[in-house]
């Protein structure tokens, strides 16, 4: 990959099923403030993007928050949970598209039972991961393209309603009555809506594919933070222009209302199912992940062996594949779209603090390598304030969903036992 090949994977990873599925969500929490939530999301995101963009300058490996953990902590046990944490973030992610997909879908099938939509969404994508890597490309292909398209709908249409009497920093909403902004109103929507940037980090296991990536890689993931951060802001302002934030709040297909409000002429269907395309995207990527890395895993001694079996005829991780619909199956049980998204932004926070806590154990430690971007060990110190300030904002249900997937690493690590050349420690190279 050059920059612009880097910028763009790390735009498409990040745009999807967040912006799609949380404008209204997060609307509840801030009303015609919804914005603030993403700007409060993009400054956690950008201190520890910077620590990931020197990281990735100083460690080009595809091992990604694992091999950096390892490498700075040298314990075992901790780069273990930290790779299955990555993991279960993923799993969450694609359980909350499950239920993003299934209120969309609602639009096509007013009586559907929203479970058993998600429950058919997840496996779907399940039986195309199945079949085999050259399908899952060509819907990534046809999904991101669609994504991008409607996101560039919405933003020309609904261009004419900016300013129309808005007052966009009025915070009163369903969930703030008297419109007085706090912590305690900010912070969970901003856990909510950091949902919509989980996936720069996936830039860090790329490294190994960029080229000149010590210089690269910092300019591309920074490029392609602010580059989403500003689609973001630009798309809720632009909602809630067109959509009035209680109306949009109460919607489980918010930009299916912006299109209907702002392009009438458009049948409601058509935007629908751009919406859906956008979701499928993200949870798709989700499932390729999980699935190869579990195989990956698996074939280390890291999991059972018998999650890296490979299927004689589709040559695909199909243990792992159906391994891992039951695990997200369970999670489309346990919570809505709101819990899931949170307790997706809680497992990626928790690996961010120790990822920048790594960074910072690296740079004091002699003789380690420099990379092409470093920064002073404040950046990566405020990285984790931000993110345990982030993590203080959430809510029991999401806690508790993430606790129980931290959990159940631990507890495969103590069953598992991998051995210790099974785990790619400090200073193996």
């Amino acid at each position: 990959m050059g920059l612009a090949a880097l910028v763009i994977y790390g735009v498409g990873d990040m745009l999807g099923a967040g912006i799609y599925g949380l404008v209204g969500k997060a609307a509840k929490q801030l009303g015609n403030m919804v914005w603030l939530a993403f700007v409060v999301s993009m400054i956690a995101a950008i201190f520890t993007g910077l620590s990931y963009a020197s990281l990735g300058s100083r460690y080009p490996k595809a091992a990604g928050a694992a091999y950096i953990v390892g490498r700075a902590f040298n314990r075992r046990a901790l780069a273990y949970v930290v790779g299955l944490t990555v993991l279960a973030s993923g799993l969450t992610s694609l359980a909350a598209a499950s239920r993003v997909a299934a209120g969309y879908f609602g639009n096509f099938a007013p009586g559907a039972p929203p479970l058993l939509v998600s429950i058919g969404f997840v496996v779907a994508l399940a039986l195309v991961t199945f079949r085999g890597m050259r399908e899952s490309t060509w819907l990534n292909v046809v999904c991101t393209t669609i994504e991008v398209g409607g996101l560039v709908f919405i933003v020309m249409v609904g261009a004419r309603y900016l300013g129309g009497g808005i007052d966009y920093l009025d915070a009163t909403s369903v969930a703030n009555p008297t419109g007085v902004l706090g912590a305690g109103i900010v912070l969970p929507a901003a856990v909510l809506t950091f949902y919509a940037f989980v996936g720069f980090e996936d830039m860090l296991n790329v490294t190994e594919e960029v080229k000149d990536v010590r210089r690269t890689f910092p300019i591309g993931l920074i490029a392609a933070v602010l580059i989403t951060t500003l689609v973001y802001i630009l798309i809720s302002v632009v909602a809630i222009s067109v959509v009035p934030h209680a109306e949009l709040a109460a919607s489980e297909k918010p930009l299916v209302e912006v299109a209907k409000r702002a392009a009438p002429w458009l049948p409601s269907s058509v935007f629908t199912g751009i919406a859906i395309f956008a979701v499928m995207n993200t949870a798709l990527l989700n499932f390729i992940m999980g699935s190869r890395l579990v195989y990956g895993m698996a074939a280390q001694g890291l999991l059972p062996a018998w999650l890296g079996k490979i299927h004689p005829t589709r040559q695909t991780p199909h243990v792992a594949v159906f391994a891992l619909t039951a695990v997200v199956l369970a999670l489309v049980f346990a919570g809505d779209i709101s819990s899931l998204a949170r307790a997706t932004s809680v497992l990626i926070l928790v690996v961010f603090v120790i990822v920048n806590a790594s960074l910072i154990v690296l740079q004091r430690r002699a003789g380690e390598a420099k990379g092409a971007l470093e920064v002073p060990w404040i950046i990566p110190a405020i990285g984790i304030l931000v993110c345990l300030a982030l993590i203080s904002g959430a809510q029991r249900e999401e806690l508790q969903i993430a606790g129980t997937l931290v959990l159940g690493a631990i507890v495969t690590y103590f069953v598992v036992r991998p051995r210790g050349s099974a785990v790619e420690m400090a200073g193996k190279d």
